[in-house]
């Protein structure tokens, strides 16, 4: 057993950091393969599979202020963000909020850089229950860390801690505040803004954080609020840029914002990443009745009626995001159905009730599948042949952060923490 470090807040100097991803880094939301799999066998078979809040924790960090921005990790230092209420009084009881970077040690868990970019005003709009003012994960490109905030403002920082530019120009009305991350393409920054009356994709200049291109929905939707990242891939012998909205998943040329094909739906709100595999793209179409469709990314146009390989309606997650591997589609609902499916024909390969309620998108870690509920109980299961629990931990906090990776470590984020957590496999 590992004893459980006592958190640091002191404002220590910044450790160096390299300004090249390398292999360790967990650059952005769902890692460096941007769908929540360790691809390494040799790291998946070191990773933590037991553990509770006093076993085997390397350390703990309280957290200043509230965030629900999955951890990343550059070099020796972890970046999230939180937003941390101020001093300043208004005639109300909204607090305002200091929307800030905070940089942590990767050995030690002590807060190294405390970054503040924005200030939320009192007068911002209402946040959902399960959201905060700090959900959108940074992402890092190799030489800069980038960290978005919404309708609250964008901004570039080095790896040393330094602002290198803010754009605080692209509000406008959200509805339950800010979520979706960005995503880097070439020297493109890019993300959606769907909004209260807004549903569009925005692309900035990475080194100056200008506009360079912005794409509208162009669909009728009642709800336009969404809050999905952008997924890159390279199919149709050509880059495209995936990105779900309400009623409407778009791919778009990530040079210029021009629709490649578009299909649609009824659904709004919708938060899942898009995965790729075998050939495929697949999204859930958000609320109110999530469904899983199976997209074939080779059309042009709206493909709606030709390029929709199957579809699922039961079972299905609002939240979680889904992890594809091996030609299987595996998705947590937001109530805690886990459900496997063939990837190419959408036949069920199982179904198994893990319990609890689910935000955090699944980890994908060799083959066993990491399921982090909202209560702060993890359940591994092995899916090689179906689905066995292995293991269930708890750390008795509420969790809707995913979890990461850091060396042979896992990194996990509560509403009060950050945790380290240490293997200890044989």
């Amino acid at each position: 057993m590992r004893s459980l470090l006592r958190s640091s807040c002191s404002m220590v100097a910044l450790t160096c950091v390299s300004t090249i991803a390398c292999a360790e880094d967990w650059p952005e939301f769902r890692g460096p393969t941007n769908q929540g799999i360790v691809a390494s066998a040799e790291l998946a078979a070191e990773l933590p599979r037991q553990w509770s809040a006093q076993e085997n924790i390397d350390w703990r960090t309280e957290l200043p202020g509230q965030g629900w921005s999955s951890p990343i990790v550059v070099g020796n230092s972890i970046i999230l963000t939180a937003a941390i209420p101020t001093d300043q009084t208004v005639d109300t009881d909204k607090p305002v909020y200091e929307l800030t970077a905070l940089f942590l040690n990767a050995r030690s868990g002590s807060i190294a850089k405390r970054i503040p970019l924005f200030v939320e005003e009192a007068s911002a709009p209402k946040i959902h229950q399960k959201n905060s003012h700090a959900s959108p994960t940074p992402v890092f490109d190799g030489q800069h860390v980038y960290v978005h905030f919404g309708h609250q403002g964008t901004a570039c920082i080095s790896p040393a801690g330094e602002v290198l530019w803010r754009n605080e120009t692209l509000a406008y009305p959200p509805v339950h505040g800010n979520g979706g991350s960005p995503a880097v393409v070439d020297d493109l920054l890019i993300f959606s803004r769907d909004g209260a009356n807004i549903a569009e994709v925005t692309a900035l200049d990475k080194l100056t954080g200008k506009v360079r291109w912005q794409t509208t929905r162009d669909v009728e939707a009642k709800k336009q609020f969404s809050f999905c990242t952008p997924l890159l891939i390279n199919a149709g012998d050509r880059r495209q840029l995936i990105l779900p909205g309400s009623n409407v998943v778009q791919s778009l040329d990530p040079a210029n914002g021009q629709e490649i094909w578009r299909v649609t739906y009824d659904g709004y709100s919708v938060i899942p990443r898009p995965i790729f595999e075998a050939g495929l793209v697949f999204i859930c179409t958000g609320y109110d009745r999530p469904s899983l469709l199976a997209i074939d990314p080779t059309g042009v146009g709206d493909v709606t009626e030709t390029h929709v390989k199957w579809r699922e309606g039961s079972g299905i997650a609002h939240t979680p995001s889904l992890i594809g591997e091996n030609g299987r589609i595996t998705t947590v609902s937001d109530n805690g159905i886990a459900t496997s499916f063939d990837a190419l024909t959408g036949k069920q390969l199982w179904k198994e009730r893990i319990g609890g309620n689910f935000s955090a998108s699944p980890l994908l870690v060799g083959n066993h599948l990491y399921l982090l509920s909202e209560q702060g109980d993890c359940t591994i299961l092995d899916i090689t042949n179906g689905p066995r629990q292995i293991a269930k931990n708890s750390i008795g906090e509420r969790c809707l952060a995913s979890l990461a990776v850091v060396d042979r470590s896992l990194l996990l984020r509560s509403d009060k923490a950050l945790y380290r957590i240490a293997s200890s496999n044989p």
